[in-house]
């Protein structure tokens, strides 16, 4: 699946978000994800985690967030020691070409980077199908957030289970069989909408049926980082990943335009359940490591990797960070049809026209700033890069929600972009690195979690609100709220601030 955000995420998150959140809707970051709102396959809010599909379909289908392997690779290597987690040092790649460019270096990292391109494509294909479907049938905001909330709350409820299976079984057949249960729900979603069963609770239940299946292989998803890329190269490996969710994001609405424009609504689902083989196919060239967690019940590997993630500062700012921006920011995402249907008030062709538009011009804005973060972190360091997209995401939000035109809007949503994809890929990292390796699913579940739960509530808490005072309105109290809360806690727990910048 993709994910949110995803995202967030790591370098192929397929459907679902990643994200995020890896990424999704929130992207994170894998959304996750793959379903409704994008982070579906996987970011990643992103993504998604993106639409948070993105937070789901991480490195494969990348999403934006977490989880373990071996242990991380030695700083200054680039290749496996075939299956042990660790990388051999004396067969290291060199580091020439751009800094955000070195991942691609490493085989199995194109390759999956390659796969879960195209399954964000599809991802995207039917987020934008499925949003301008509901909007257009019931011009409801509660409705369009009520599909994101059924992409990407399933991440919520199911990662952690996810995150404690990461560290203890093989991940590749878990994997495969996860993008093919995705495959086969986007089918069915076909086959409904051709038969004229398009209600929207209908697209709510089989949008959450293949948010659980995302969910449940996101932690998988994020945890062969290490298998792909030495521990020096995270954030690049992140960002990059953050950029295949948000070029799908690009080629997808516009896709999707033009497929749903020429052939109708079934087949944009159709080409987001083939989009999902890719991946199946990409992981069988690839070679992962062994988990990295020992075998013990569900219940104590979640006791005990919560009780790692609270005792690791970095990690806990970080959880509670994504989860408040999730609650508050990521929502952005879920009423971009909403916001083309306030641009527009037009029919279904135009709002899903754009709905492309708009999703277009984020993704083109996460995909310049996903390049331009590893470049810049070596110049400011990777803790005032982030403490810098932190204090500008409110900013360029109330800027977006004051949007008159489809243009305008989308020449401001391309700002957020870039600077969503920085928050989300800077706290993704930061628990890919700070996260120990025998913990790193389920804390990697844990901020899947923190993305997952709190995007749809606050999708879902401000679409009725954007039914009573409008969009602009909602968008610029919800970030004057974010940036309060955010000078609140540097006021009162500047160690807080402390452990999310260091480098």
């Amino acid at each position: 699946m993709r994910t949110a955000g995803q995202a967030g995420r790591a370098p192929w998150r397929k459907k679902g978000g990643i994200r995020r959140p890896r990424g999704g809707g929130p992207a994170t970051n894998g959304s996750a994800c793959h379903t409704g709102a994008p982070d579906r396959k996987a970011e990643r809010l992103d993504h998604a985690a993106g639409t948070p599909d993105c937070a789901i379909r991480t490195q494969g289908r990348a999403a934006a967030g977490p989880d373990p392997t071996g242990g991380p690779p030695d700083e200054a290597s680039g290749t496996p020691d075939h299956g042990t987690g660790q990388r051999d040092h004396a067969t290291a790649p060199t580091g020439r070409g751009p800094s955000s460019l070195r991942p691609f270096r490493h085989r199995s990292f194109t390759l999956l980077w390659i796969a879960g391109f195209i399954s964000y494509i599809g991802s995207w294909m039917q987020t934008v199908a499925v949003g301008a479907l509901v909007i257009s049938n019931t011009g409801s905001a509660t409705w369009a957030v009520l599909v994101a909330a059924g992409a990407f709350l399933p991440i919520g409820m199911l990662s952690p289970i996810g995150g404690a299976l990461a560290d203890r079984l093989p991940r590749r057949p878990v994997l495969i069989a996860g993008n093919l249960a995705a495959a086969g729900t986007a089918v069915l979603l076909a086959i409904l909408v051709a038969a004229g069963h398009d209600s929207p609770g209908a697209l709510v239940a089989l949008v959450t049926l293949q948010g659980a299946a995302s969910a449940l292989i996101g932690p998988f998803q994020q945890a062969i980082l290490p298998d792909l890329v030495p521990h020096s190269e995270f954030l690049a490996a992140t960002s990059i990943n953050s950029a295949q969710f948000n070029l799908g994001r690009i080629a997808g609405p516009a896709l999707a335009g033009a497929t749903v424009a020429a052939f109708g609504y079934p087949v944009a689902f159709v080409a987001n359940a083939a989009s999902f083989l890719a991946v199946v196919v990409a992981l069988a060239f690839v070679r992962l490591g062994p988990p990295g967690g020992q075998p013990s019940g569900l219940l104590t590997a979640l006791r005990s990797g919560f009780t790692a993630a609270r005792r690791e500062p970095s990690c806990r700012a970080a959880i509670g960070t994504i989860a408040v921006v999730a609650f508050l920011a990521s929502p952005f995402i879920a009423l971009v049809p909403v916001m083309a249907h306030h641009l527009t008030h037009g029919g279904p062709r135009a709002v899903a026209q754009t709905t492309a538009l708009l999703t277009t011009a984020q993704g083109a804005g996460a995909v310049v700033g996903a390049l331009c973060l590893a470049p810049l972190a070596g110049r400011l360091s990777r803790g005032r890069l982030l403490a810098g997209n932190l204090v500008l995401l409110p900013v360029v939000l109330i800027a977006y929600g004051a949007a008159q035109t489809p243009w305008q809007g989308a020449v401001l949503l391309f700002t957020v972009g870039l600077v969503y994809i920085g928050v989300l890929s800077g706290l993704s990292t930061l628990v890919q690195l700070r996260a120990p390796q025998a913990y790193r699913g389920r804390i990697l579940s844990f901020f899947l979690v923190a993305l997952g739960v709190a995007y749809p509530i606050g999708s879902l808490a401000q679409g009725p609100v954007i039914d009573w005072i409008g969009l602009g309105w909602t968008t610029a109290g919800t970030a004057v709220l974010l940036s309060l809360i955010m000078a609140a806690v540097a006021w009162r727990n500047p160690g807080l601030v402390r452990a999310i910048t260091r480098d």
